[in-house]
């Protein structure tokens, strides 16, 4: 049974289209078999072969937001590049939805590497990738394997890692802290599997609390307002 894809061709960004760079849409497979759907951003005018990056993140974000704007940004800097939505988010394939797994994820970006290294006006030794907030640990996992990647930028503001072990500002770290989460995660397994279903995980907290973190009030300022929601981000609507 073949996957029936849902690409939206209009302009839907939450950022203006740029009328230096020439746009497309892209589909390509990862080795897991999942359809990938890519933004591409290539300058209007150049010469040779281009050196190329490809985007992606935040967590729970699609490329219709932060990672369409880095790509744009770059492509108007001389670069081809392509913003990417993870397997199992936004316009790719994948069931369930909007779940993340690191090696999954990895794969994500080398098969974007993949895709990149067999276009033609590619010069395939110039092949970056920058990784966006949770993103940034899955570009740094990717370049530790994978050869053909030259340069990786990660714009991150905290440790993921550290974070999901210890709780914010490390307030969890103590073994009865720990074990108390993994109770609580492999219980709600239970239940989505007695109910059929796995529950979305992550998004922005809303209605928004007063005394909530100021990383919690900038997360909130982007994903649920107009500056950057979008219908299709997980980090806008769920959770």
């Amino acid at each position: 049974m073949s996957e029936e894809l849902k690409i939206t061709e209009e302009w839907d960004k939450v950022f203006p289209k740029s009328d230096k760079v020439n746009h497309k849409k892209v589909t390509y497979k990862n080795h897991f078999g999942i359809t990938i759907v890519a933004d591409m951003y290539e300058p209007k005018e150049y010469e040779g072969k281009l050196p190329a990056i490809a985007v992606c993140g935040p967590f729970g974000a699609v490329k219709e937001q932060s990672s369409g704007l880095y790509a744009q940004e770059m492509a108007e800097r001389g670069f081809l590049s392509i913003a990417f939505d993870p397997s199992f988010t936004g316009e790719s394939s994948g069931e369930p939805r909007y779940m993340n797994s690191p090696d999954i994820n990895v794969e994500d970006f080398q098969s974007a590497v993949d895709y990149l290294s067999n276009l033609n006006n590619v010069d395939k030794e110039k092949i970056s990738i920058i990784g966006i907030c949770g993103w940034g640990g899955m570009a740094l996992q990717t370049a530790c394997i994978d050869t053909r990647i030259k340069a990786t930028i990660v714009s991150t503001m905290y440790d993921m890692s550290r974070v999901a072990g210890n709780g914010y500002f490390d307030s969890d770290d103590n073994e009865e802290a720990r074990y108390k989460a993994r109770v609580a995660i492999n219980n709600q397994r239970t239940e989505d599997f007695k109910n059929g279903e796995y529950k979305l995980a992550g998004g922005v907290v809303d209605p928004l609390l007063e005394d909530a973190p100021q990383f919690v009030k900038d997360y909130y300022a982007y994903y649920k307002t107009p500056r950057g929601y979008h219908k299709r981000s997980l980090n806008s609507n769920g959770g």
